[in-house]
C-alpha cells in the first residue's frame, strides 16, 4: 500500500465529525498500518444559519472549502453527507466511495404530539428543506413551515425552547449522533421523499489520485451507489439544487431499480411524481427526470 497517513476534510459539526470519524475507523480496519488525520473547517453553508442554502448558493457551500483543501493538498479526502454533494462535482474531483445507506427516511421530531396527523392548525413545523416544506405543505394545509438552520442539535435546542410545536429531521443523523429516542416517527417515503443521496455517505478525493481510489475502493456499497446514482441522476438532469424543491429514492431488489421522484412549488400547491424501473441508474434517471417533465417540471423549475 503506498498511502501510509491521510488527511480527512471534515465540517466541524457533530453529525460531520462522527462521519469523519466512522471513515478514519472504517480505514484504520482495512489498514492497521494507515494514520489517519482529521482537518476539521468551517464552510459558508455552517455559518450562513439565517437564510435559505437556496438564496445563498445552494449545496455547494456545505463542500467548497473542503474540496479546496484538497486541492491545495492540505488534505486527501472529505466525508459528506450525499444529500449534500451538488449534482455536478467541479472539474479534477470525484466520488471514491459511496458507503451503505442507513435509513433514509425523515423523521417527526416533537415532545408533545405523536404524528403529523396530531398537529392542530397553526402548529409551527421547522424545516431548512424546501423538498420537506413542499411535501408537508401538500398534506397538511393547516399548519405554518418555518424556515430552521443551524446543526442537529442546534435545532432541537430550538425545538426544546419552544420555537417550533415540531421539526422534522433526516432519520440518518439522529441515529448516528444515538439521538434516535428523539425520533416520534418516521415518516414514510409517501408522506416525506427523501432528498437525493439522504443517509448515505460519500467519499469525495482528487480523480488523478489513483493509489487513493485503491485504498477506498472497499469502503463502497454497490447497491447503496446504484441506486445513489439513479437519484442523482433526477436531480443532474433537472439542474437539481436546493433552490429546487425535489426528491429522489431508488431501492433495488433482484438486481432491479425501483426509483421514484417528485418536483414541488414551494408552497406545496403542485407537485408533479413520477416512478420507473430498470437496471441501469442512469438511464433509470433519465427516464424519471423526463417523465416529470413531461408533467410540466419545468414550469415549476422556472418558478423559482
Amino acid at each position: 500500500m503506498s498511502v501510509q497517513r491521510l488527511t480527512i476534510a471534515t465540517r466541524r459539526s457533530r453529525l460531520a465529525l462522527w462521519q469523519a470519524e466512522h471513515i478514519k475507523a472504517r480505514l484504520q480496519a482495512l489498514h492497521p498500518k494507515l494514520t489517519v488525520d482529521l482537518l476539521p473547517l468551517s464552510t459558508r453553508g455552517d455559518e450562513l444559519i439565517d437564510r435559505r442554502l437556496d438564496e445563498v448558493g445552494g449545496k455547494g457551500l456545505f463542500v467548497k472549502e473542503l474540496e479546496s483543501a484538497m486541492a491545495e493538498g492540505r488534505a486527501d479526502i472529505a466525508v459528506h453527507s450525499m444529500k449534500d454533494v451538488p449534482a455536478e462535482l467541479p472539474p479534477g474531483f470525484t466520488l471514491a466511495a459511496v458507503t451503505a445507506r442507513e435509513d433514509a427516511r425523515d423523521a417527526f421530531v416533537c415532545q408533545r404530539y405523536a404524528s403529523l396527523a396530531e398537529l392542530p392548525a397553526g402548529a409551527v413545523l421547522g424545516t431548512s428543506s424546501l423538498r420537506r416544506g413542499a411535501q408537508l405543505r401538500e398534506r397538511h394545509r393547516g399548519i405554518e413551515v418555518r424556515l430552521l438552520r443551524g446543526n442537529v442539535d442546534t435545532r432541537l435546542a430550538k425545538l426544546d425552547r419552544g420555537e417550533y410545536d415540531a421539526i422534522v429531521l433526516a432519520v440518518a443523523g439522529l441515529v448516528r449522533l444515538g439521538l434516535e429516542p428523539r425520533i416520534r416517527a418516521r415518516l414514510s417515503v409517501e408522506e416525506s421523499l427523501p432528498a437525493p443521496g439522504q443517509g448515505a455517505l460519500g467519499v469525495e478525493c482528487l480523480q488523478a489520485r489513483a493509489d487513493l481510489l485503491a485504498l477506498l475502493a472497499p469502503l463502497a456499497d454497490d447497491d447503496t451507489a446504484r441506486c445513489v446514482r439513479a437519484e442523482r441522476a433526477v436531480s443532474r438532469l433537472l439542474g437539481g439544487s436546493c433552490a429546487l424543491p425535489l426528491g429522489a429514492y431508488a431501492t433495488i431488489g433482484n438486481g432491479r431499480l425501483e426509483l421514484q421522484a417528485l418536483v414541488a412549488s414551494a408552497d406545496g400547491a403542485r407537485i408533479v411524481r413520477a416512478r420507473a424501473e430498470g437496471r441501469d441508474a442512469e438511464a433509470l434517471g433519465a427516464v424519471v427526470a423526463q417523465s416529470l417533465r413531461e408533467q410540466g417540471a419545468d414550469a415549476l423549475l422556472l418558478a423559482r
